[in-house]
């Protein structure tokens, strides 16, 4: 177990292997004995307070990575068994370990594969896959992710939905109240694609380096020129950034995504975004970045999160479960769309559950959802690609 006052060098000497997560945070040159012999011996909670990361919740993402050995061995090291349900895809990052927990709950354990990885993966292994699947036998049983590209591009996903493959066994439950009214509505209307929550996209405000500047309130604000080569954009987290490409082109149309492109001063992971201040090289006055990492960002600092007026742009956390196999795969269904799964989504990743039933804090805050006619109507994959080819025009 991991302390305040463990020092990085207990750390690492006891366990290697956070040494990535060290250095996706931010901290680089840890396999430097130079440096770690400057900062090594200091109680990490000293190191952390001087990079102004939320201690306890840093040190909680450790404690919680270390879970994952104990849960990959029962759960994605034993042997693939034949005839058995298969699930694949990816997991948000803060809520991957606990939502695997979750597995020990089904009864049919022993009949299930899967390969749920960290959404930091991205999803490359997967779209072959899909890619090379003649029919529904070549696919997984239960596919899980967040965004649009896997599940709407013509040569993935939509052709199997449009072939009928996928089953939403839940078109009879109400959504939460945050997402089901006459402003939104997320459930698929062809009863095709379930889902569990969402990811928000926000905005932190370095109020240092916005200066003089008024404070962005909207997703239009940042298109403002007074704000070029002044924001932070989660290119590298494709998910949620592509959402952000689709709902900007929606309700501004594409000379709002060259705009957007010259907006943008570095991609930078969420973690580094939450300590920029402290970083000479690189300051963007805005971020944008999954809410959850907002959490990150010390009470007091330079760094304000803002919740856009218009709404959060989401990106959605989708389940695809297939029509075929309705009974044997409904005890996992009904696991990944319960309230408990829900709670995990929501309170543990600030990732809003769909579930009805589950309390997802929001105090009215407001949702931007592009829409199933929107979805349907469009070639989202070739609409994408071309969004970012605008948007890579306006940073040149």
């Amino acid at each position: 177990m991991i302390t305040t006052k463990s020092t990085l060098s207990e750390i690492l000497d006891k366990y290697p292997e956070l040494q990535s997560v060290f250095e996706n945070n931010g901290f680089k040159g840890l396999d430097n004995k130079l440096i770690l012999r400057q900062i090594g011996g200091l109680p990490l909670d000293d190191v952390l307070r001087n990079k102004q990361i939320n201690v306890g919740l840093f040190i909680d993402m450790l404690n919680e990575h270390l879970k994952d050995d104990t849960i990959d061995v029962t759960l994605m090291t034993s042997k693939h068994k034949e005839d058995a349900i298969n699930i694949i895809g990816l997991l948000p990052c803060p809520v991957r370990i606990p939502l695997l927990e979750r597995f020990t709950t089904l009864s049919n354990l022993d009949k299930i594969n899967h390969n749920l990885k960290a959404a930091s993966e991205g999803l490359d292994w997967l779209k072959e896959d899909v890619k090379d699947a003649k029919d529904e036998n070549d696919l997984a049983d239960i596919y899980i992710s967040a965004g649009f590209d896997l599940f709407f591009e013509t040569d993935l996903m939509k052709k199997f939905k449009d072939e009928k493959v996928f089953e939403d066994y839940y078109t009879d439950v109400p959504y939460n109240s945050d997402f089901e009214n006459e402003y939104l509505q997320l459930k698929d209307p062809s009863g095709d694609y379930s889902m569990l929550g969402v990811v928000p996209a926000v905005f932190l405000v370095n109020t240092k380096v916005l200066g003089e500047r008024p404070m962005p309130k909207t997703w239009e604000d940042l298109l403002d020129p007074m704000f070029e080569n002044s924001v932070s954009l989660p290119v590298s987290d494709f998910d949620l950034f592509n959402a952000i490409l689709i709902h900007i082109h929606k309700e501004f149309g594409m000379g709002a995504i060259t705009k957007l492109g010259k907006s943008m001063i570095k991609s930078m992971h969420p973690a580094e975004m939450v300590k920029s201040d402290r970083r000479n090289r690189v300051r963007p006055a805005i971020s944008i970045m999954p809410y959850f990492f907002t959490r990150m960002a010390l009470p007091g600092s330079v760094m304000k999160a803002v919740w856009p007026e218009d709404g959060a742009i989401i990106s959605p956390i989708f389940m695809l479960t297939k029509r075929s196999k309705k009974k044997e795969l409904k005890e996992v269904a009904d696991m990944f769309t319960s309230v408990e799964t829900g709670e995990i989504l929501s309170h543990k990743g600030l990732f809003p559950s769909i579930n009805h039933n589950v309390d997802n804090n929001l105090s009215d805050k407001t949702f931007k959802w592009i829409g199933w006619d929107y979805i349907n109507n469009n070639d989202l994959g070739k609409l994408l690609t071309e969004c970012m080819n605008v948007f890579e025009e306006g940073r040149e």
